[in-house]
Parts: structure tokens; sequence; C-alpha cells
């Protein structure tokens, strides 16, 4: 007689917070542990505020020595503004598996070509900590990401000896949404978990939330990629956090570990 495999997530309903483009893969894995993703997106990706700028910048990519992207939206982003394809001398790396999937995905096929990521960690510092970021003096570097953001990996590298410039391909904003529904899910017991992949989604949340919503927020157990984000909830006095691999997959074994243990 066959047993089919236990679906950890059967019964619970997760807030997915992703920008729109964004939630599909997530959802998806939370379908296929069993769970229900609620879709309400707490961040908005548009284009930057001076697309000549950033299109200049990239035209000028030939001359580049190293090309860093921080994020997979970074990737489509400069794939979506390039004119003439990706130039094949410039030496690519990507701060954890996740961006460089979407590198290889958007600016590397089908020419392939190897992109340099972190082998513990997805995050600026873990990507510093590589071979191959230890000798860069003298080399040029661009860092394609979102308008403003963390500064940390720019001035590591600047004082390593690199001369490091920025693409800004995309703004994050704050989507305008009534809560309003989903307080409602909420109040009425059908909301298990919350899932924010980024401090400033968690920000955005906080703040569409509301009073009401905030209330809510704090008696829920909430799952992020990262102890930054984590100091972030703190701070905002959520206590039940839980620290998750990086990545879609990573916050669904995260959540699935979470509730093996939470069982009703």
């Amino acid at each position: 007689m066959s047993t089919s495999a236990p679906l950890p997530l059967r019964g619970r309903a997760v807030l997915v917070t992703r920008p729109v483009q964004q939630a599909d893969a997530l959802a998806a894995l939370i379908r296929d542990g069993g769970g229900e993703p609620v879709l309400f997106p707490a961040l908005a990706i548009e284009p930057p505020t001076d697309l000549a700028k950033v299109r200049a910048v990239l035209a000028d990519l030939p001359s580049v020595d190293l090309v860093i992207f921080v994020s997979p939206t970074a990737a489509e982003r400069t794939s979506a503004l390039l004119k003439a394809g990706w130039p094949a001398e410039a030496a690519v790396a990507a701060v954890g598996e996740g961006t460089a999937s979407a590198v290889r995905r958007h600016l590397l096929q089908p020419r392939g070509g190897a992109v340099i990521v972190p082998t513990e960690g997805a995050d600026s510092e873990a990507l510093l900590a590589s071979d191959a970021l230890q000798e860069v003096r003298g080399k040029r570097v661009l860092i394609c990401r979102g308008e403003g953001g963390r500064e940390r990996l720019a001035e590591e590298l600047r004082r390593r000896g690199a001369q490091v410039s920025y693409a800004e391909c995309y703004r994050r904003v704050r989507p305008a949404a009534d809560p309003s529904e989903l307080i409602d899910l909420w109040e009425r017991g059908g909301l298990h978990a919350v899932t924010v992949l980024s401090g400033e989604t968690l920000d955005n949340l906080w703040a569409m939330l509301g009073p009401r919503g905030q209330q809510l927020l704090a008696g829920t157990p909430l799952f992020v990629p990262h102890a930054n984000i984590a100091e972030r909830a703190a701070r905002l006095g959520l206590t039940e956090l839980a620290i998750t691999p990086p990545g879609d997959a990573g916050i669904v074994r995260g959540l699935s570990a979470w509730f093996s243990l939470h069982a009703r």
C-alpha cells in the first residue's frame, strides 16, 4: 500500500509580500507544501529615475573588469536595458545563488560563462569573502542594483583599491494598497505566517498595515532569510521570528521546519 508524502504546510495560509512580478515562484512552492499563499506585495519595482543615465553607464560595460549583481531584479532589469547584449570580457559576480541563476538566465544564455558566487551565505559580506574579490586594486567594478541601498559592498571594494560605480537599474517603492481585506482575513484566523525577504519590504508592510494590522503581525510568526531583517523586526517589537536559508526555497524549508515542530 502506497502512502503519500506529508505536506508540512497543509492548512497553513502564508503571507507573500514579494513584488508582484516575483511572487509566483514562492507561491508555487508554498502550494507544493500543502499551504495557501496569500499575496500582498509590500514592495513594487519601478523604472529608474534617470533612465538615460543608467543606459549611458551600461554602454560603458566593455571597459569594466567586474560587474556585480545584488539581486535577481538587478539582473533582469539590466538585461532589459542592454541594447548590444552582454560583453563577453566582463567578469560577473552575484551575492547569492538565486541572483546568480537570474544572471545566467537573463544575461549569459546562450553564451554561458562563470559567475562568482559565495560558497556560503547570500549577501555582500559573503561575496566580499570570496577569493576572487580579494585582489581588485586598480580594477573597474560596476555594481548593478536598485536606487539606494547598502553601501557596504562599494565601500569595502574601494578600500581594497577598486574603482567602483553604480548602475541603478530600478526603483523600489511602497505600493498603494488597501490592507482592509487582508486584515479582515487575519482577524478571522485565516493567516498563519508572514514571509519577508528584505528590510525595506518589512518597513513598507509595517507602514501599510497601520496599528490594527501591526498588532496582528506582532502575534504571527515572521520568516526572513537574513539576520539583519530579523534585527529590524525586533526593533519594531516583533518577537516570533525565524531566520531561514536564503531564497524562495529556503523560506519554504524554514516554514516547513517551523510547522513540523508546531503541528496542531
